[in-house]
């Protein structure tokens, strides 16, 4: 392989604000730089989520949302209260009687907690 996935880079209103949350959302520190913040499990290996400025507010759904899932069933319940805590709630994005839990986070773009895959 040549190339590999550095990041994903998220534009959003708060930048700093939306990576503490998603941080926080993932247990991932973060890291605040000058033009951008950056999540990652904060051990020097990938995904690697970066948040860039944008003035213009969210208009319509989110093309890409993130699907996260602990390693472990016993681990779900926690997986998920911990978006609830940091202020988050479930929504229907019509996924209809499914085994996963939907969030917005603090911009309104979607997330989902799944089982272990």
């Amino acid at each position: 392989m040549t190339t590999r996935l550095w990041s994903v880079v998220l534009e959003a209103n708060d930048p700093g604000g939306l990576a503490r949350f998603r941080a926080d959302a993932l247990g991932w520190p973060v890291k605040d730089k000058d033009s951008y913040s950056a999540v990652s499990r904060g051990d020097g290996f990938l995904p690697r989520l970066e948040f860039v400025s944008l003035p213009e507010p969210k208009i319509s759904k989110n093309r890409v949302h993130f699907d996260v899932a602990p390693f472990l069933l016993d681990d779900l319940n926690a997986e998920v209260e911990r978006p609830i805590a940091l202020g988050a709630r479930r929504i229907d994005v019509g996924q209809g009687d499914v085994s996963w839990w939907c969030w917005p986070n603090t911009e309104g773009n979607e997330s989902c907690v799944l089982p272990p895959r």
